[in-house]
């Protein structure tokens, strides 16, 4: 154990509080990207975390995360760490479906699970890049999650533009903001085969082809351009802002920035 902690101290209250001040108004829809250990020493942890951002959105207020479970995925394309080739085909032959009661998050940290598995959590459908959701309009942003659509059109990401959510970054960065990926589907953009565990067993799907590449700099441009809200929590960094504002600021970037043409001639992978 270690001899002292890091604060500052943070509390239910103090999340709420803090929201509050930054500019979270109770009713709305809040998509949130978050770091529980940027936050200081947090008492109850996750859930004192949930708490707050259930009080500041209040009984009318929806609560997204993402959800994402890539590690359902094809071992063959496993970095970290790899796996060795003759072990492929017995965890494709065995890997559990996607199940949106049962299967964890990965790679999005431990509030996000927390809302996953909060009582009248709602879940999105596509095995990959999954969202979670608290409130009214939950069940109405994780519908029709379609299959083959990651982020895009057919995700809780169009839902959230079209219901005027906004985005709270809470002690994550822009290279966190699934919102930017919404943009890469409006742009030219190279298509990927993925595989994953299906319905009837091992399955390849086609995906358009999305990254994370460069989002802290398109981030940096964005709140430079367009209105951002900014405060802390503890001691996080807090940011706030439209959806549909970054979603279309990204679209205009990674056209200029990112161009992906030179991708295209290469056959999926």
């Amino acid at each position: 154990m270690p001899d002292t902690v890091n604060g500052p101290l943070v509390t239910r209250d103090t999340v709420s509080a803090r929201l509050r001040a930054l500019g979270v108004e109770p009713g709305e829809i809040l998509l949130a990207h978050s770091s529980l250990s940027s936050l200081g020493w947090v008492c109850g942890g996750a859930v004192a975390v949930v708490q707050g951002l259930l009080d500041a959105l209040g009984p009318h207020g929806t609560l997204v995360v993402p959800a994402q479970s890539g590690d359902l995925s094809d071992p063959a394309v496993w970095r970290s760490p790899p796996v060795p080739e003759q072990w492929w085909e017995t965890i494709r032959a065995t890997m559990p479906r996607y199940d949106p009661r049962t299967t964890p998050t990965r790679g999005v940290g431990v509030i996000p699970e927390t809302v996953r598995t909060w009582p009248g959590a709602l879940r999105s459908a596509h095995p990959h890049t999954s969202f979670a959701a608290l409130g009214p309009h939950a069940a109405e942003i994780v519908a029709g999650h379609a299959p083959d659509c990651r982020l895009g059109e057919r995700s809780p990401l169009a839902r959230l533009e079209k219901l005027g959510a906004r985005v709270l970054l809470l002690g994550a960065g822009y290279a966190s903001c699934t919102a930017f990926h919404l943009a890469e589907y409006r742009i030219p953009a190279p298509l990927v085969e993925v595989g994953r565990p299906g319905p009837d067993g091992w399955e390849r799907v086609t995906e358009v082809s999305i990254s994370s590449d460069r989002f802290d700099e398109l981030g940096h441009d964005f709140e430079r351009d367009r209105p951002v809200l900014r405060g802390t929590v503890g001691a996080a960094d807090a940011r706030l802002f439209p959806l549909a504002d970054a979603v279309a600021y990204a679209e205009r970037w990674l056209s200029v920035h990112r161009p992906r043409e030179d991708e295209f001639p290469h056959p999926p992978v």
